[in-house]
């Protein structure tokens, strides 16, 4: 553990401050928003926008990162995030505020793939565990932190988005000093969105019911909070609770997901969603203690939907195509985030704050009725499952490269689907190098696509 620390604090450091920039944004916008007493449907639409961005970022990330380098990559995208957050500070008008948020979730999406497809490239195949286990703490434990900066400085200034910024600014150091490997670009595998449809359908729809609740959670659980009268440093304290949880429940999730049915278990968490949710939903005016209470204990359910979902499609799904599958979860579970606050932020509009936790409650409900586990035929079930459960970070700190450090996949299936360039059919000029050639050693700057060794300029995207 100690070794695999010293070895990638670097990267972590980055992921760290990244989401203390993200989480910190996403809460202070909400609470301007509120302030200004803007429409809850403006604030869901931002988060929206966010989580757009982060889609939409997933398949322009590889082509930058083929294009230019890791570095590169990740230096334009961290300046790029930097000046839209200070953007925001520059322009009052709302639907810039919805493009800024785009490119946001666009950038930071690139900068995750530069950092996972890094890990990847110098994790061991014995060593991705842990790995990818540190990699999720630093993920949850900097959207803690950003909420917990509110309660430091609970003025909703100018001086709240220069240090989201300065977070922008900072997590471009460890990266740019570098002197590891320049890693080899990652294409992304083909998506069978027809073929998972029939193989998964359960999974699917629990990844789309978690993109609806927790992306609502992130946009609209701070401008609830605050029309609950919390001030704004209750509200960092609310939201950093729930956070909180998430990763707290992460480690038990996986003893009952190693020793139980998990189809059984992803209805039983949206029962108790559903319930937990209740309180909520039904009261107008909550007791502080009693929505501190409620709030963690529908985060401690909430958190628990996508990661048994990832690894209960695992469980029916062969290993060489599990790369696909992490993709297409991930796109299903940015596209219920998309969807969840734009519906969850007219509800609130048209009959009250306390429509956020309905929503919640009711999407659970859905799940309970869709999640069947009488109907899972396990046909196609491996022959070593239930496999392994892995403590998953939401989508909102991971990207589609992911699946390369998650130990459920083969490391050669991998390699053979995500580093192998496409050849085209007509004739090329330059010539392939050789399997046997040495890595390419660290100069300051990256090579261009025709000297790189990892020639990916033609991957198919």
């Amino acid at each position: 553990m100690r070794q695999i620390w010293k070895s990638f604090r670097a990267l972590y450091f980055a992921s760290l401050m990244m989401l203390i920039g993200s989480g910190l944004l996403s809460t202070y916008l909400a609470l301007r928003l509120a302030a200004d007493n803007v429409d809850s449907l403006w604030v869901g639409a931002l988060m929206a926008a966010n989580y757009f961005g982060l889609v939409l970022g997933g398949k322009i990330g590889h082509r930058l990162i083929a294009r230019v380098g890791h570095i590169r990559a990740y230096a334009t995208c961290a300046g790029i995030v930097g000046a839209a957050v200070l953007g925001h500070g520059l322009v009052d008008w709302l639907p810039a505020w919805i493009v800024l948020r785009v490119i946001v979730g666009l950038g930071m999406m690139c900068q995750y793939m530069v950092i996972e497809s890094w890990l990847n490239e110098q994790a061991d195949a014995k060593q991705r565990g842990v790995v990818f286990s540190l990699y999720m703490i630093a993920s949850y434990l900097g959207l803690v932190l950003g909420q917990l900066i509110l309660v430091l400085h609970p003025q909703l200034g100018l001086e709240l988005l220069m240090l989201v910024a300065l977070c922008f600014a900072l997590c471009l150091v460890p990266v740019a000093m570098t002197r590891r490997i320049h890693p080899a670009a990652l294409h992304p595998a083909p998506m069978e969105p027809r073929f998972f449809i029939k193989r998964v359908p359960q999974s699917l729809s629990t990844v789309l019911g978690a993109g609806l609740i927790v992306g609502s959670f992130y946009g609209l659980a701070p401008l609830y909070a605050s029309q609950q009268g919390l001030t704004t440093e209750q509200v960092g304290l609310f939201m950093g609770s729930c956070i909180f949880a998430g990763l707290l429940v992460q480690w038990p999730l996986g003893w009952l997901s190693d020793r139980y049915d998990r189809a059984l278990l992803i209805r039983c968490f949206a029962l108790c969603l559903a319930v937990a949710a209740l309180p909520l939903a039904i009261m107008t005016q909550v007791p502080l203690e009693v929505l501190f209470v409620a709030g963690f204990l529908c985060s401690l359910v909430q958190f628990c939907l996508y990661p048994l979902a990832v690894a209960f499609s695992n469980d029916h799904v062969e290993g060489d195509r599990r790369v696909s599958l992490t993709a297409m979860l991930l796109v299903t579970y940015g596209i219920g985030a998309s969807i969840g606050p734009l519906l969850a932020g007219v509800i609130m509009k048209l009959f009250g704050n306390q429509m956020l936790y309905a929503f919640f409650s009711l999407c659970a409900l859905i799940l309970v009725w869709r999640i069947r586990p009488k109907a899972v035929t396990n046909l196609h079930q491996v022959e070593d499952a239930p496999l392994h459960h892995v403590a998953m970070p939401d989508s909102m700190s991971s990207s589609p490269l992911v699946a390369a450090l998650d130990p459920r996949v083969d490391e050669q299936v991998v390699q053979e689907q995500m580093q192998v360039s496409v050849p085209d059919p007509e004739p090329q000029d330059d010539a392939q190098p050789s399997t046997d050639e040495p890595p390419f050693e660290g100069p300051p700057e990256p090579l261009g696509p025709e000297e790189h060794p990892h020639d990916l300029s033609r991957a198919r995207p």
